[in-house]
């Protein structure tokens, strides 16, 4: 349960002022703090500020570049390679996102593959920004091995998370499909360890490989892909799409380098549509809410149909109104790091 609120704005400076403490330049910081405060302000803490102490400490120890050379390494019309440089990974995922919007008003399509990566924070982030101004997007990236899959009953492989954003007649408001490959996010686990919950069947396994709803037994073990064989799969794509399509490093390269979950090397893809190479934005968000309204018709209750993305933006109206939740372990692991919040 939360028990500390404070204003977005507010959590904001205080990320971004670590930030900048921590040698990284102020647009930097600044950008990092919004995207990462932002996963509590939608209720999503797994990937909020729970995650500035670690970045900080990869700051302090040369691991995150903190003034990086981010910069396009080659360009062929709609498609881009971007050098990240191992900074600070979300300002370099919002920056590949939006040189793949930028490219697709220009042709219609635009990918952007960001090499030398950092941890991105949430995928939502970028799907959901280029989706919010009127494009589609989809967005990937590989990562180090926390999922166990096809027999092994230990960590092989990442569970390569991959969003969706799809705009809507609510520009604010957009689709937004984001997921991990595993059952549950990593990161959700450890929601659940910090609140001292049971996890439901078939989100893990301990570290002998034996089916556990333990969180604390799951994350010294493993995450069970969704769908079986079809999260697998998918990952093993991702890993692909992402390692392999820019000459990086595989998740268990990563690893052997950086086991912290930093991911330095890291390869991220980003891809945008501009509906108006289609049948136009206005057609695709028309049509959109027509079928949400048939599937809400259909559904028992009709409540039970929540498109993707809904509940976080309610989040978010509530959390800027009434301050964004901080659990009280949070708030004490930033203050271990120097990160002190007024309420």
């Amino acid at each position: 349960m939360a028990e500390f609120r404070i204003a977005y704005p507010d959590l904001c400076n205080s990320v971004s002022a670590a930030l900048i403490q921590a040698q990284v330049p102020q647009d930097i910081a600044r950008q990092e703090a919004e995207i990462m405060a932002e996963a509590d302000l939608l209720g999503v803490p797994s990937h909020g500020v729970r995650m500035l102490p670690p970045l900080l400490a990869a700051l302090r120890d040369g691991r995150v570049n903190p003034c990086p050379n981010i910069h396009l390494q080659r360009e062929f019309a709609a498609v881009s390679v971007m050098d990240g440089d191992n900074g600070p990974g979300r300002t370099i995922s919002a920056r590949a996102m939006a040189d793949a919007v930028s490219r697709a008003r220009k042709f219609g399509i635009g990918a952007c593959l960001a090499v030398r990566t950092t941890h991105w924070g949430r995928a939502h982030a970028y799907a959901s920004r280029a989706a919010r101004e009127g494009l589609v997007a989809i967005c990937t990236t590989n990562a180090i091995p926390t999922m166990a899959s096809w027999g092994a009953g230990q960590k092989i492989i990442g569970n390569n998370p991959i969003a969706f954003g799809i705009p809507r007649q609510d520009a604010e408001e957009p689709l937004v499909l984001d997921m991990a490959m595993s059952q549950a996010a990593v990161g959700k686990v450890n929601t659940w360890l910090r609140e001292g919950r049971e996890v439901p069947p078939g989100w893990g396994v301990d570290s002998a490989g034996k089916p556990s709803t333990d969180a604390k037994a799951i994350l010294g073990g493993a995450v069970l892909p969704f769908g079986g064989h079809k999260g697998a799969g998918l990952a093993l794509v991702m890993e692909l799409l992402t390692a392999a399509l820019g000459g990086g490093a595989f998740g268990n390269e990563i690893r052997a380098g950086d086991s912290s979950g930093l991911d330095p090397e890291a390869c991220k893809l980003f891809l945008a549509l501009d509906p108006q190479a289609f049948c136009g934005l206005d057609t695709l968000t028309q049509r959109s809410e027509e079928y949400f309204a048939y599937l809400a018709s259909v559904a028992q209750p009709a409540e039970a149909f929540i498109w993707p993305g809904k509940r976080g933006w309610a989040e978010r109206d509530a959390n800027l109104a009434q301050g964004v939740p901080l659990h009280a372990d949070i708030v004490r692991q930033l203050a271990d790091a120097g990160v002190l919040l007024n309420s």
